[in-house]
């Protein structure tokens, strides 16, 4: 049976190069909307995950550190630390977008039951998406690094001196690390950004594709219901390999939004880790000298021992409530760029 021309999608591929430029500037863009929204959730994610190895606990919940920070630093607390997430948020979302596709070509081109235009089936979306997070791990390793320690200056200062402080800036805080740790120690805490994003990112586009999926489906039966038409029509269109028609945007978002819990869930014990590895020196005092550097696994049975699993997922709460709107927001961003800019 012939496909309804209504449902189906031209496809009108530009050159690989400019194809490349779009991606990366609508994850760019997408990415910068959302890290200035989510920025101060993000912060008090990161001071909540840095306190679990101290003796006694500075803020007592989400809340408690919010309400502190604007009443002890007001507006630019809530921010501290922000040209640095912005610049990750926008690497990392360029990254991911453009990998993400990379690695769905070469999916493509390897498998024998795929065709260049047929849908990939979810399992290779997950993969593709394990892919790019593996490969933008090592980008936003040295990013989050100086984002987190930024984040905690504050902390080390008394009360009474917080007012007026002047704290290093992203540039400082970066050439710091480099003179007391060499270049390799940008990368510290690399292992838990690695599973987070190898494990988070299958989990974010691939619960963004299954939703998107479901909605579409949903969207394509109400259309050939209220046109009389037959479920033959459906299947046809389900199974004829054809590429599944632009998302509305509030179906881009509810699967954004989807996403980003999913994300979160999965492996948020990584990210812990890592807060707490790349605050260690700010909240708990240098490594004497000759000392081990601290290893993944260790910090791990170390804030294990300390609190237990609450311990491990510090902050998982206000992080997955500001990722849902977050989430939904960049991929909202980007969906309507590539609809309107191709």
């Amino acid at each position: 049976m012939e496909v309804p021309t209504d449902l189906v999608v031209p496809n009108h591929e530009p050159s690989p190069a400019i194809q490349m430029f779009k991606e990366i500037s609508y994850g760019s863009v997408a990415g910068m909307i959302s890290k200035v929204f989510e920025h101060p959730f993000d912060l008090t994610k990161v001071r909540l995950q840095s306190q679990v190895l101290d003796a006694s606990a500075r803020f007592n919940g989400p809340w408690d550190c919010l309400t502190k920070t604007w009443k002890n630093e007001g507006i630019r607390g809530l921010y501290r630390g922000l040209p640095a997430p912005v610049v990750g948020a926008m690497a990392e979302n360029a990254s991911l977008f453009f990998s993400y596709e990379q690695f769905k070509t070469l999916i493509r081109s390897v498998s024998p039951q795929s065709t260049p235009d047929a849908p990939l089936p979810l399992h290779f979306h997950a993969l593709a998406a394990a892919g790019a997070g593996a490969a933008t791990s090592f980008i936003l390793t040295p990013i989050e690094l100086v984002k987190c320690k930024m984040q905690v200056q504050m902390l080390t200062l008394d009360p009474a001196a917080r007012n007026g402080a002047k704290m290093p800036g992203p540039l400082s805080v970066f050439m710091s690390v480099v003179r007391t740790t060499g270049v390799r120690g940008l990368w510290l805490g690399h292992t838990g950004t690695f599973i987070r994003e190898t494990g988070g990112t299958a989990a974010w586009f691939g619960t963004k594709e299954f939703v998107a999926n479901l909605l579409v489906e949903r969207r394509l039966r109400l259309q050939l219901a209220e046109a009389g038409r037959v479920q033959d029509e459906m299947d046809t269109v389900t199974a004829s390999g054809v590429k599944r028609p632009h998302l509305r945007p509030w179906e881009s978002a509810v699967s954004g939004a989807c996403a980003g819990a999913a994300f979160n869930i999965a492996l948020f014990p990584a990210d812990t880790v890592k807060s707490a590895m790349q605050t260690e020196e700010e909240l708990r005092g240098k490594q004497p000298a000759g000392a081990p550097r601290p290893s993944f696994l260790g910090t791990f049975k170390a804030m294990y021992r300390a609190q237990g699993v609450k311990g491990l997922y510090a902050g998982c709460g206000i992080t997955v409530m500001r990722s849902i709107p977050s989430s939904a927001i960049i991929f909202l961003t980007y969906d309507e760029l590539k609809k309107t800019f191709g």
